[in-house]
């Protein structure tokens, strides 16, 4: 397509899937698989004002917005293509089905999307070496509920405490809250059939703490993925990928699906969850809540509450609960 002055103007060239950026240049898989450089084109970084029905941004009122609308890894956008210079550019960012974000800290408006279009935060600790922090794993598990997300627990290197049997009862307070609990093997190849399935076809923030073997599980599951030991969760912490605060990994395979390695969830604070907002993000209190005698229960020393009357019944995990009572106090100190 020529434009007035003869010269070639951008074609529209599909849509893609943002991979990881830094430097203002973004890694975007198209459809079909190819991986191309793009930038961000100016009048792209204007949001909310100018939408169109569904939600993308219509490009004639984009200029007039007055929200800077930061791209994060996991957005799907439509691409351009200059032919005159093969450049590849953002043309427009389209609606996001979900997004894992951050409140703004310090009681500022706002939030950081640390990834869009997740579909689940899968956390990955150890049987042993490094030992289990179980309260890291619950403000993981807190972060996933607050932002609306399926959560997963993955236990791996469960060999070197006697196998899966014997790992299960230090988690079972997980399956019992309705997390699926997996109990894997890198070194071995145990459990990986089923974690596999869950990781296909659909986008995963994995997280957890570095030595745990994130990257030896996925090299085992898929493949022809081929990251180097300690790549996830390591090196994305190093500056390499600041702009859009992660990498998202490709799945080889017919079923595809994505992995995102976020640096931001690592940042183990609760991200200005508001105290009061906390129990509901236990899913094993969820039942208890509406029945506590005040309608604002801490589930500390106030009278007739439902929740402390499950723990005593031992309807609801005692070290969950105290977990719960523990997180609580570091967010109302953080007010």
């Amino acid at each position: 397509m020529m434009d007035r002055a003869g010269e070639e103007s951008p074609t529209h060239a599909g849509q893609g899937i943002v991979l990881s950026g830094t430097g203002g240049v973004w890694r975007v898989r198209r459809e079909e698989g190819s991986v191309v450089e793009a930038s961000l084109r100016g009048r792209v970084k204007k949001s909310n004002a100018g939408r169109r029905a569904d939600g993308s941004l219509r490009r004639d009122t984009i200029a007039s917005a007055a929200e800077t609308l930061k791209l994060a890894v996991g957005d799907r956008v439509l691409l351009e293509h200059d032919p005159s210079s093969a450049a590849w550019a953002i043309a427009e960012i389209l609606p996001r089905r979900s997004r894992l974000a951050r409140r703004a800290p310090g009681g500022g408006q706002g939030e950081r999307i640390v990834a869009a279009n997740v579909d689940q935060v899968v956390v990955v600790f150890a049987a042993a070496n490094p030992e289990p922090h179980r309260r890291m794993l619950d403000r993981f598990l807190v972060i996933a509920e607050a932002n609306q997300l399926a959560a997963r627990v993955v236990v791996n290197k469960v060999e070197l405490v006697g196998g899966a049997d014997a790992a299960r009862e230090r988690w079972i307070d997980y399956e019992r809250a309705g997390y699926p609990v997996h109990l894997t093997s890198a070194k071995r190849g145990e459990g990986l059939d089923t974690l596999h399935g869950a990781l296909s076809g659909v986008v995963s923030v994995l997280t957890g703490p570095s030595g745990v073997g994130k990257s030896s599980l996925l090299n085992a599951m898929f493949p022809g993925l081929d990251l180097r030991v300690g790549e996830i969760s390591e090196t994305v912490n190093k500056g390499r990928h600041t702009t859009v605060g992660g990498y998202l990994h490709p799945l080889p395979g017919d079923d595809g699906g994505y992995v995102a390695d976020t640096p931001g969830l690592r940042e183990i604070g609760m991200w200005a969850l508001a105290p009061e907002s906390l129990d509901a993000c236990f899913p094993e209190l969820r039942p208890y809540l509406p029945h506590c005698r005040f309608a604002d229960c801490r589930h500390g020393v106030e009278p007739d509450c439902a929740v402390r009357a499950a723990v005593d019944a031992g309807e609801v995990s005692t070290v969950r609960y105290e977990s719960y009572v523990k997180l609580r106090g570091e967010l109302e100190q953080e007010r």
